[in-house]
């Protein structure tokens, strides 16, 4: 077994992705973290690029790094919603020695709402829902499911 590990933390808005993703990389020897959302963000400078077409350079670039970085020798934690890219993502790191780890945030409705609400973020809590829906009742994501409510 590799001792480099790569973490993908996924879930829907305001479930913890990003506090827990810091608070792993700070406890994972020689590791770095990666913010799917900051790449995304890039393109909010005047890029004219379609939704699915910044979801796709994203998800490109998350790996281009991930395998840059596996390969010197570091561990990864990734900080990003996993929709349809898990077994892509897992298959084009297939020749890498490494561990993977995959978790799947969740917590109950009424605690999204109230962490949304909380960052003053009104407008994500349906797409939120949608997404806590969506990501807890796929049966590929019920053995990665982890509670994070309390």
């Amino acid at each position: 077994m590799s001792d480099r590990l790569i973490y993908l933390i996924s879930g829907p808005i305001g479930v913890g992705k990003s506090t827990t993703s810091k608070k792993l990389a700070q406890n994972v020897n020689n590791c770095v973290l990666i913010e799917g959302d900051t790449i995304l963000d890039m393109f909010g400078y005047g890029a004219g690029a379609s939704w699915e077409e910044r979801l796709r350079l994203t998800w490109n670039h998350i790996l281009e790094l991930t395998g840059r970085f596996i390969q010197k020798g570091f561990s990864v934690v990734i900080d990003f919603l996993v929709e349809e890219e898990f077994d892509w993502f897992c298959k084009q790191l297939s020749d890498l020695q490494v561990t993977m780890k995959y978790i799947v945030l969740k917590a109950t409705e009424e605690t999204l709402i109230e962490r949304i609400h909380t960052r003053g973020d009104e407008n994500s809590i349906d797409r939120s829902l949608y997404l806590l829906n969506k990501l807890q009742s796929s049966p590929k994501n019920q053995p990665f499911l982890c509670e994070t409510t309390h």
